[in-house]
């Protein structure tokens, strides 16, 4: 049951059970090599570990319908395997559970690996061998083929637990092998990090305290995440279990006699077909799925009939640049700039489209060489039926290779001329919906057919670039010039249903929608929002047509993973998930692509597969915990650029704990803040949303320290728990900032930002919430200070990368010294390019001096420490110490007075201190 709400932001969901029988596809045998009876349990846990990183959606939970499975070895009795030879139950098997890698030759309990501590990022990856294995025949008769070659990953070769007497194996046999497995897990971590972050790195067995509101559980999941090495790639279908749906994983228990395997989350019995049937306990880690928490099942055929590989050029998805031609002369000069620069930018195989719309439809001919030759159409209405089949049965060229026509595009933007109407930019006429109906058309008609003999379906998702400098005036989805209509509200309501609707057509025929906005003139952002949601593009605003807009428009084309995506998420039976927030939507039933009969996960619908987007997922505990682990698993599935068939299987546990201290200690209070600010970001539509959030805010700060705190008995002020202590300042900088602050002037402007976060991966989301300062210190290094205003010194430098903004400010005694000045901008400059380089979007990018009119876009992004005492300041900017009297007092006096309190003072009038 789902009921949609707001902007089509948000849906409540109910999670039910979908009831179905499963159909088991049967795989290829691996292996067949016989063995004793003896299962093995892989082991591994997920480790935080730094990731960068639409309308955005919201699946809330009111009910928990997790069916609840028993998690012992009796739940298998009654269970059948069928072995080499004879009938086995899986209770007769005895148990080996696969433990961690070997103690080294030298000693040490951990020789392959690096310590979490010995390395900043995800480690490079050891080469990944196949041992070789006598090949045996298989039980159905057929030929057994080995594990398939995959990308090189960290992986590591484990050690058997011993033997106890009553010959099961025992993960805590002993305290060296306890040693070596918490080891082998913290660099197992690694290979999961790039894909998912928990806010917590351990889970409270209490249900009441685990479900805390005001800090709350989750994790942030970028399921098209790009990375080097890649994951291991397995090119055959994966192994689910016939019950619940699960993938199997490297926490399953194997029985290699017999190739049965035991699913993770319903403990249910199923088989392999004889592929995990081998020889040796050890050999089981040659299949990646049992060895890693991260793999790729990768289909590269198409169960499209009449499909056929066919060259890079061909299967090219075409971009369409859609351009408003009611510039003036300065903003169509710098557009044209970067039009020319975008194009020079672009794979020789990519397909181009070049329309312009104002009170008419333009449609380029790429075939006309020497002259922009072009198509006009009217504007004020939609195209009949006959116009559309004029154009694209006709014998113009729309699309072709930029290798085939980039000297005619450069001469059709050349050719572009600027508006001689004498209307103001809010008043002139442009047609977008009916230029977006006639690009549609284009894309999806006969003049984007390949050559005979080669697929008819573009590889990868065609993209449509809008460059936009005004409002939509004319024909369908049109609005009024001046808000002050009398219609004006029912007009912009159906505008938004028109709009919506073409973005959802755009996405029925794989094709994304970026706006881009430029200029001064208000371009009605509540209207083309829902073009680029709905179509699971985006809507970026610029402040011309230069520098900046040029790199978007270069990184649109490239962000995209994949397309047709479809996420699902599993837990253990005790975690329910709550909420979903991403750009994405509800999976409707025909979505799955199998059905199973205890299938409980939830299924989200992706609108697009990128690899800077990220979903955050909040959950819950239904009960108590018992067990010692809770086990997450995340699938991706979808189309990769390539047309191949892709299934991301992401499966990590976590341990429990009853000791709140441990659970606050394991807590990321950077993931847990992105969290949060994500729900409170999403709550806050209007302008009375956000001052409701930054209320809230105050009550979540002082609802952790009463609930996970200590009370201070002889101080009047609480203190807040050591363990979070980062956290109050991040949600400080969220209450402040653009996404709840009052900082961004226009509530279309504070739009854009909200969704641009709710779609953002970690990285970005928490730059754009808490911003970074950097000062630049001598022989072009830079030293990162707290992000205070005390570090706008005379004598300094300083770059700001807030997100979406990136600041660098010059103080005047640097600025009096030009050799010093070019030096430090320079290297700044460089910095600035280096922290933003994969970033999308591109961040615009200001330089000023200190004392100038632009020097408040820095200093209303940081906290004012200089209201603090000197004690105070000096504790949390070490930085001042070095200063005298005089140059202290100096420096409070440079700044304007104002009422917003200093993060000291805030926690002061909540009673609060930070221990």
């Amino acid at each position: 049951m789902a009921q949609m709400r707001g902007q089509g932001m948000e849906l409540e969901l109910e999670l039910e059970l979908e009831q179905g029988h499963q159909h088991y596809h049967n795989h290829a045998v691996r292996s067949t090599s016989e063995s004793g009876g003896r299962i093995a349990s892989g082991e591994s846990l997920l480790q935080h570990a730094h990731s960068e990183g639409l309308a955005p959606l919201a699946f809330h939970s009111h009910s928990h319908s997790h069916s609840h499975h028993g998690h012992n070895a009796g739940e298998m009795n009654g269970d059948v395997a069928y072995g080499g030879s004879g009938l086995r139950t899986a209770q007769s098997m005895p148990a080996v559970p696969m433990g961690p890698p070997p103690p080294g030759g030298d000693g040490s309990s951990f020789p392959s690996f690096l310590s979490p501590s010995q390395y900043a990022g995800p480690p490079g990856p050891p080469v990944f061998s196949n041992p070789s294995r006598p090949a045996q025949p298989a039980p159905d008769g057929r030929h057994p083929r080995g594990p398939s070659s995959f990308a090189e990953v960290p992986l590591a070769s484990h050690l058997s637990a011993p033997l106890a007497d009553n010959g099961h194996g025992s993960l805590g046999g002993s305290n060296q092998q306890g040693l070596l497995e918490d080891e082998f897990d913290a660099y197992s971590l690694s290979a999961s990090a790039p894909f998912i972050l928990f806010s917590a790195q351990k889970v409270l067995a209490e249900k009441k305290l685990m479900n805390t509101a005001s800090l709350g559980f989750g994790a942030l999941v970028c399921p098209g995440r790009d990375i080097v090495p890649s994951p291991p790639v397995i090119m055959h279908e994966p192994l689910r279990c016939q019950n619940c749906g699960a993938y199997v994983n490297q926490h399953c228990t194997i029985a290699p006699n017999t190739g049965f395997w035991s699913c993770t989350f319903c403990n249910k019995s199923n088989t392999s077909n004889g592929e995990y049937r081998v020889a040796s306990i050890d050999d089981l880690r040659n299949w990646p799925e049992l060895a890693t928490s991260v793999v790729d099942y990768v289909d590269s055929g198409t169960r499209r009939p009449g499909f056929v590989s066919v060259s890079e050029s061909s299967m090219s998805a075409p971009v369409v640049l859609l351009i408003d031609d009611s510039l003036d002369e300065e903003h169509l000069t710098q557009l044209q700039e970067s039009l020319h620069t975008f194009l020079d930018s672009l794979s020789p195989a990519t397909r181009i489209g070049i329309v312009t719309y104002g009170r008419t439809v333009a449609v380029f001919d790429l075939s006309e060489s020497g002259v922009a030759a072009a198509d006009v159409l009217p504007g004020d209405s939609s195209l009949s039926h006959d116009l559309k089949q004029m154009l694209i049965y006709g014998t113009g060229v729309y699309m072709a290779p930029i290798h085939v026509c980039l000297a005619i595009a450069h001469s059709i933007v050349s050719a572009l001329r600027p508006y001689r109407g004498g209307v103001g930019e809010a008043k002139r006429e442009r047609c977008l919906g009916t230029a977006l109906e006639v690009v549609l058309s284009l894309i999806q008609g006969p003049a984007t057919e390949l050559p005979v003999g080669s697929s008819k379906r573009f590889g990868g998702r065609s993209r449509v670039l809008l460059c936009v400098g005004g409002p939509n005036t004319l024909g369908p989805g049109s609005l009024p010039h001046s808000n002050t209509h009398p219609n004006y509200a029912y007009m912009e309501k159906k505008a938004i249903k028109h709009m919506e609707h073409l973005g959802q057509e755009a996405r029925r025929l794989d094709i994304a929608l970026d706006v881009m906005c430029a200029g001064t003139c208000p371009a009605r952002i509540p209207t083309l929002q829902p073009l680029a949601d709905a179509s699971g593009g985006v809507l970026v605003l610029h402040d011309d047509f230069g520098e900046v807009f040029c790199t978007n428009l270069q990184r649109a084309v490239r962000r995209s993973t994949g397309f047709r995506g479809i996420l699902e998420i599993r837990c253990s039976d005790d975690v329910a998930v709550t909420r979903v927030i991403g750009p994405g939507e509800m999976a409707r039933g025909d979505a799955r692509l199998e059905y199973f009969r205890d299938d409980t996960s939830t299924a989200v619908r992706l609108l697009s597969v990128e690899d800077c987007q990220a979903f955050a997922i909040t959950m819950e505990l239904v009960d108590d915990l018992e067990d010692n682990h809770v086990y997450f698993q995340m699938v991706a599935r979808y189309t990769s650029m390539h047309q191949a068939e892709v299934t991301r299987v992401i499966t990590v546990r976590l341990p429990t704990t009853d000791v709140l201290s441990e659970y606050l200690q394991s807590v990321d209070d950077e993931v847990a803040a992105v969290l949060i600010a994500k729900k409170m970001v999403l709550e806050a539509k209007t302008a009375r949303d956000a001052a409701d959030m930054r209320a809230l805010v105050d009550e979540r700060i002082k609802d952790m320290a009463v609930k996970l705190g200590s009370s201070g008995a002889k101080s009047r002020l609480r203190p807040f728990p050591s363990s979070l202590s980062r956290l109050p300042e991040l949600l400080f900088h969220l209450k402040r900032g653009p996404l709840l602050g009052s900082i961004v002037g226009h509530e279309d402007e504070r739009a854009v930002y909200r969704n641009l976060y709710l779609q953002a991966g970690f990285e970005l989301s928490l730059r754009m919430m808490s911003p970074r300062l950097l000062m630049h210190r001598e022989a072009g290094t830079f030293e990162e200070v707290p992000a205070h205003d005390v570090a706008m010194q005379s004598d300094s430098v300083i770059v700001l990368d807030h997100g979406t903004d990136v600041f660098i400010w010059t103080g005047l005694r640097v600025a009096g010294d030009e050799t010093k000045s070019a030096e430090a901008q320079a290297a700044c400059l460089t910095l600035a390019q280096e922290l933003t380089e994969q970033r999308f979007p591109a961040p615009r990018m200001l330089s000023f001096r200190e004392a100038s009119s632009q020097a408040r876009y820095l200093q209303s992004r940081l906290i004012p420490a200089h209201k603090d005492p000197p004690y105070e300041q000096e504790a949390r900017f070490p930085q001042l110490r070095v200063l005298t009297v005089e140059q202290r007092a100096r420096l409070k006096s440079s700044f304007v007075p104002t009422d917003d309190p200093s993060f000291s003072e805030w926690m002061r009038r909540l009673k609060l201190t930070l221990q």
